[in-house]
């Protein structure tokens, strides 16, 4: 069975069976994990499933196990070192070509290598080609030292046959290679080569020096086998698609500026699931695509690096619809340990058809769409995530966080618990846009078991079309000010047994966690909409400071959730007044409150305390 069968049986899996846990949910949190417990919700009419908080979903998912479940790559040690005592000269001159040494055969302006060796190449070609053609087994290496190579009919470079090709930038040399607008082929039923820098055969690419690769009639640099790219500053410019490495494409390190209509980056074998990957160890990476910048239809992998990325004209651009422009894609899974990363994408910033897990890294996201979506699973164990510009921030049928530091700002939902392909996917399903698709209840999850995330939505601000569960970790939701959304907005039901939640918005649609939680919550309706920037301060009798707050929007309801509430207690919620000290995201710790308005006061006789009317659905039991 193929990665991508599993990857789709093990989602509906997720999905389906390894969720469990809601109804009678006080009682299912304490036994184990595996234990099933189902109940049918009669104000939704639905059943329920959930599963123990516990059981992370992809939480120890890094990019070495990722690596693991792919096809091994020609990589050796042996590919970055050459004998300069045995190389074979060749010279550009114009529009002729010399060569001394055995191994290669020059018809005019083209040269054919025939053997495996090392073979030096410098000059000026003004039209002309170099072809690799060979059959014995063994390497070949080509040597760029300072060449400016062009072809009015094809590829200046085309590797026909060979065991291996490894192409390399001599030091402090400056390479340029461009190709014909237009080819000419022997024959109406040929179309290879189609890029500048063409190779039906495994190829790396490494130097201290530079390449520049024009692509004037489809790609810049392809490969038909695998492709890696060591070392090096290679520029890439491409009327379709920049970098392509159709078994996998791997960029070690160096510095890549790529500039393509089509995709930026690209691996597309779709008859192997353990092929058709990109694996980023590290490098500094520029890439403006008119497509997709880095898209695979197996997994993306990135450790490291550095990443400058936009897609499709950037997030302020509309794309057609069925096109895809979005800033990391990958039809399986996107695993990403490390790295920085400003990615201004017309579409999804970050998307997979299964699975994402971000461990670590900084990003700054802009998006037309998604900030960070995922089909199946999503999950964060941490990193800087701070997403400027979105009309979704987070989506994904089940949403993990684990830890890192996330902002959001959204035109409609801020983390959207919600499943199948968005409507600038692949297909269009469940979670699309606007009056594309309708959601009822089902196994959509949202575990918060970490790390902080500050929400501005305009629409609801933690949307989740199933149940939450939220067992530490901060959230702090500034959710929208008009009607018909709220700054928390569940179907399934919301357990809450650790951690600190703040939600601040609309009244018409406000929510508390459930009466089965374990950590107790109060939910303020006011009578009159307050404005943005007027303080909430909750304290104790005693004046104990419970949680401090400056909405950063207008609101009229406050929902709190927070350790320090217990059963029995008497609480007081201050509005206005003015507060010592500075804010993280609105939140005041250890700063004196002073001058406020008591607004209620409240004792804590069940797990959910509400004071004032208002709220879009009945309170969960």
């Amino acid at each position: 069975m193929g990665k991508r069968q599993i990857a789709l049986l093990l989602s509906i899996a997720v999905l389906v069976g390894a969720l469990v846990g809601w109804g009678k949910v006080a009682e299912t949190m304490s036994s184990s994990p595996s234990g099933v417990a189902e109940t049918f919700n009669a104000v939704q009419g639905l059943t329920i499933v959930s599963y123990d908080s516990s059981a992370s979903v992809g939480a120890d998912t890094t990019v070495i196990d990722a690596i693991a479940e792919n096809a091994d790559t020609h990589d050796s040690a042996e590919d970055y070192t050459w004998q300069e005592g045995d190389v074979v000269a060749i010279s550009l001159n114009g529009d002729s070509i010399t060569a001394a040494g055995t191994g290669v055969r020059v018809d005019g302006s083209t040269v054919t290598i025939t053997a495996p060796g090392t073979y030096s190449l410098s000059g000026t070609l003004t039209d002309g080609q170099i072809v690799v053609d060979s059959a014995a087994d063994g390497d070949v290496y080509l040597v760029l030292n300072g060449v400016d190579m062009r072809s009015s009919t094809s590829a200046p470079i085309f590797v026909a046959d060979a065991d291996e090709v490894v192409i390399v930038l001599a030091p402090g040399t400056e390479n340029y290679v461009a190709d014909a607008a237009t080819y000419i082929y022997a024959s109406a039923e040929e179309d290879e080569p189609n890029a500048a820098i063409f190779s039906k055969s495994d190829l790396t690419i490494y130097g201290e020096g530079s390449l520049v690769v024009v692509g004037n009639y489809n790609d810049a640099i392809a490969s038909k086998d695998g492709l890696i790219i060591a070392s090096g500053n290679i520029t890439a410019t491409a009327a379709d698609d920049g970098i392509r490495g159709k078994d996998y494409l791997i960029v070690k390190d160096g510095v890549l500026t790529v500039t393509a209509q089509g995709d930026g980056l690209k691996s597309d074998n779709e008859e192997d699931a353990t092929l058709g990957y990109i694996l980023i160890e590290n490098g500094s990476l520029n890439i403006a695509a008119g497509g997709d910048a880095i898209q695979a239809v197996s997994d993306v992998m990135i450790a490291d690096g550095e990443f400058v990325i936009s897609a499709g004209g950037g997030s302020n651009s509309r794309i057609a619809s069925g096109a895809s422009a979005k800033g990391i894609k990958a039809t399986v899974r996107v695993v990403i340990d490390g790295g920085t990363f400003t990615i201004d994408a017309a579409d999804d910033a970050i998307h997979a058809n299964d699975n994402i897990t971000l461990n670590g890294g900084s990003f700054a996201i802009a998006s037309g769409d998604d900030g960070v979506h995922a089909d199946a699973t999503l999950t964060i164990n941490g990193g800087d995530i701070d997403i400027s510009r979105s009309y979704e921030g987070i989506e994904s049928a089940v949403i993990t966080v684990n830890g890192g530091d996330i902002h959001i700002v959204s035109s409609d939902d801020g983390l959207n618990g919600a499943g199948g392909v968005d409507g600038s996917g692949m297909a269009q399903g469940f979670g699309g846009r606007p009056g594309q698709n309708s959601f009822v209840g089902g196994n959509y999850f949202f575990y918060m078991n970490g790390g902080r995330i500050v929400i501005d939505a305009a629409g609801d601000g933690v949307d989740v079309n199933g149940s939450i569960v939220m067992t530490g970790g901060v959230v702090l939701v500034n959710g929208p000010t008009e009607q018909m959304n709220g700054a928390l907005d569940y179907d399934g039901g919301f357990q809450i047994s650790g951690g600190l939640f703040v939600a601040v918005g609309s009244a018409g649609m406000a929510q508390a966690p459930d009466t089965s939680s374990t950590q107790y919550s109060v939910l303020v309706n006011t009578t009159s909409t307050q404005q943005a920037g007027t303080l909430v301060h909750l304290q104790s009798s005693s004046g104990e400071d419970i949680v401090t707050f400056a909405p950063s929007k207008a609101y009229q309801s406050i929902l709190i959730s927070s350790p320090e509430l217990s059963s029995g207690e008497t609480y007081q919620l201050y509005l206005g007044g003015s507060v010592g000290g500075e804010a993280v995201d609105g939140l005041y710790t250890d700063a004196g409150y002073s001058g406020g308005t008591q607004y209620t006061s409240l004792t804590l006789a069940s797990v959910v305390t509400q004071v004032g009317g208002g709220g879009g659905r009945m309170m969960r039991r």
